[in-house]
């Protein structure tokens, strides 16, 4: 080696280490650029990995919650579901029950539920009724008659007078004395009242229906020459005597037409809905409407038949009405057919009848005489003015 070669030497050595320190330097600084991305990737990785057990948790924790809300909406539409079906299945029975009394329910109740809410009855359709209800009522009391046995208008007259608050039953079993002491208004008006009141003693009220009595005969003998009038107008200027009673008069004993409106013709008239009124009076106009003057008379004692009968005020037999079906009052009362029958008055409940002496149609057994005077029936105190035989029985007209 020259000693050029061996100067240069050196300078070549630091070259090649320079060559190789720049290798090694570019290495080294690769390795240092890729350092930081491995570590940035583990970095991702490790806070990935971090997130992924906290990003996991919560959804844990939400596919709980997830199912409870499914399960609570589960259960809120089975409730649901079940509050339908039980008020579907209520409909079902409540309709059920409906259609059941609608089966039940006479013709005439089934109408009028109908009817209800809907305009009001014509007067036209309400005369048809009565019309259908007097034709039911005549075949079934093809018998009926004035329940007070008499034989002449006086007889009549007085017997209604005091009808006032007892029975006619009780009457007809006191009149057969009193007409025999005193057949005619000119014997009856000079009685004694003490001997007078003994007579009708069992028809209560005996003191003022005396001094009625009294009055009203002095009155026949002294302004009608002994003779019962037959008007109305004349009648009702009588002592004790109503409208009601005229027309108990007028029609059985003189055949003039007219209704008499007593406590159970009011209360019938106003169930078959006939009319909603209370005054005697207004009920006699109203009804006077609704069927022919022919058959006021008649429909009155037929009215009256019904309610002592069948009708009553407090338990009508409703089970064995014969007009049941005609009738928009139908089970107010008593609807078991033999629970009703138990019910039934006189003939109609195999009993005797009113009248000791009733027509000859009649079909039941006549009523018993008075089996005792013994027992004091009316009352020692009676009002002082004599009652009026229609306002005693709450029908005065």
């Amino acid at each position: 080696m020259s000693e050029q070669e061996a100067a240069a030497a050196p300078a070549r050595k630091a070259a090649a280490g320079k060559a190789a320190g720049g290798a090694g330097t570019a290495e080294a600084a690769e390795a240092a650029r890729k350092a930081p991305a491995k570590r940035t990737t583990a970095a991702k990785r490790t806070t990935a990995a971090k997130k992924a057990p906290a990003g996991e948790a919560p959804a844990k924790k939400t596919s709980p919650a997830k199912k409870t809300a499914a399960g609570s909406g589960q259960a809120t539409s089975a409730k649901k579901t079940t509050s339908a079906k039980k008020t579907a299945a209520a409909k079902k029975a409540t309709a059920a029950k409906k259609a059941t009394a609608a089966k039940k329910a006479p013709p005439a109740k089934a109408a009028a539920a109908k009817a209800a809410g809907s305009k009001p009855e014509s007067q036209a359709a309400r005369a048809k009724r009565a019309a259908r209800i007097n034709s039911a009522l005549a075949e079934v009391y093809y018998y009926a008659h004035p329940e007070l046995d008499f034989e002449n208008p006086f007889e009549l007259l007085v017997a209604t007078v005091l009808s006032a608050q007892t029975t006619d039953l009780r009457v007809n079993q006191t009149t057969p004395a009193l007409f025999a002491a005193y057949p005619t208004p000119e014997d009856m008006a000079a009685a004694d009242p003490e001997a007078l009141e003994e007579l009708i003693r069992p028809t209560g009220f005996f003191r003022s229906k005396a001094k009625s009595l009294l009055g009203l005969s002095a009155a026949l003998r002294d302004d009608h020459g002994g003779e019962v009038p037959g008007s109305v107008e004349e009648l009702v200027k009588l002592p004790g005597v109503g409208r009601k009673t005229a027309f108990v008069v007028l029609g059985n004993a003189f055949g003039v037409p007219g209704l008499t409106v007593d406590t159970h013709f009011g209360r019938l008239v106003r169930r078959w809905k006939l009319t909603e009124q209370t005054d005697a009076v207004k009920v006699e106009q109203e009804i006077d409407d609704l069927l022919p003057e022919s058959e006021w008379t008649m429909f009155s004692h037929r009215t009256i038949f019904h309610g002592r009968r069948v009708c009553h005020s407090r338990k009508p037999a409703c089970g064995a009405c014969p007009i049941a079906e005609l009738c928009p009052s139908y089970g107010e009362g008593e609807t078991d057919p033999e629970k009703a029958k138990k019910l039934l008055k006189y003939e109609m409940g195999g009993q005797p009848g009113q009248r000791l002496k009733p027509p000859a149609d009649y079909p039941g057994r006549p009523a018993p005489p008075l089996p005792s005077r013994a027992p004091a029936t009316g009352s020692a105190t009676a009002p002082a003015s004599a009652p009026d035989a229609d306002s005693a029985t709450g029908a005065a007209r």
